[in-house]
């Protein structure tokens, strides 16, 4: 199935999260997720423990994400509750791997870890990498230790490509083996993440799935 109009996907509703472009406005929601996660992110993510607690910082850093967003240069999306008013995560389909491929990365927040949400989104997002932006690759990265990351393309039907070791340089200075799961167009119909029920918007509100 393809989107009835272009992209990009701006708002994605799935059961349980809206999974939307940043909007500057979302800072002092950003800011409260992010001191809240520093601690809990920052073992696998690196860029958390950078993180330094400022409104204005955060603002200056949602207004270059939606940027971003509007020039089609990456494309990185705030999980929020379906009311809008929590920060659920982050997640995004990046550019990094060329105009014909897609990498999701996702993150949740430490009191909503372990019921499934970033299955739901990553199989929201996979959907609209195939559906609407029309790519002929998916990638989902992470480092061997991150099991719970692993688990989400192990259960959204991605294939493990390999190990590359050494990788990653993570917060204890040490760099570690990173997996590259990978899911091809020709894989995707026969996945689970076909069937994902989800809305999708364009910047407009038109419905693209």
């Amino acid at each position: 199935m393809a989107a009835e109009y272009p992209g990009p996907a701006y708002r994605i509703i799935t059961a349980r999260t809206v999974t939307r472009c940043w909007d500057p406005a979302d800072a002092p929601m950003y800011q409260d997720a992010m001191n809240a996660n520093i601690e809990h992110l920052s073992t696998f993510l690196p860029w958390a423990a950078g993180y330094t607690s400022s409104l204005q910082a955060d603002i200056d850093r949602l207004r270059s994400w939606r940027g971003k967003f509007d020039l089609g240069q990456d494309f990185v999306y705030g999980i929020f509750n379906r009311e809008e008013t929590l920060v659920l995560g982050g997640t995004g389909l990046h550019t990094r791997l060329g105009s014909d491929a897609r990498e999701i990365g996702y993150w949740i927040h430490k009191d909503f870890n372990g019921i499934g949400l970033a299955t739901e989104v990553s199989a929201a997002l996979t959907r609209v990498a195939f559906e609407v932006d029309r790519v002929e690759r998916v990638e989902i990265h992470c480092a061997v230790e991150n099991v719970r990351s692993a688990a989400v393309p192990r259960k959204l039907g991605y294939t493990l490509d390999g190990t590359l070791r050494k990788r990653s340089l993570l917060l204890d200075g040490i760099r570690h083996d990173s997996m590259i799961w990978s899911l091809l167009r020709v894989e995707y119909p026969q996945t689970s993440n076909a069937a994902a029920e989800i809305e999708v918007f364009d910047v407009i509100g038109r419905r693209l799935l």
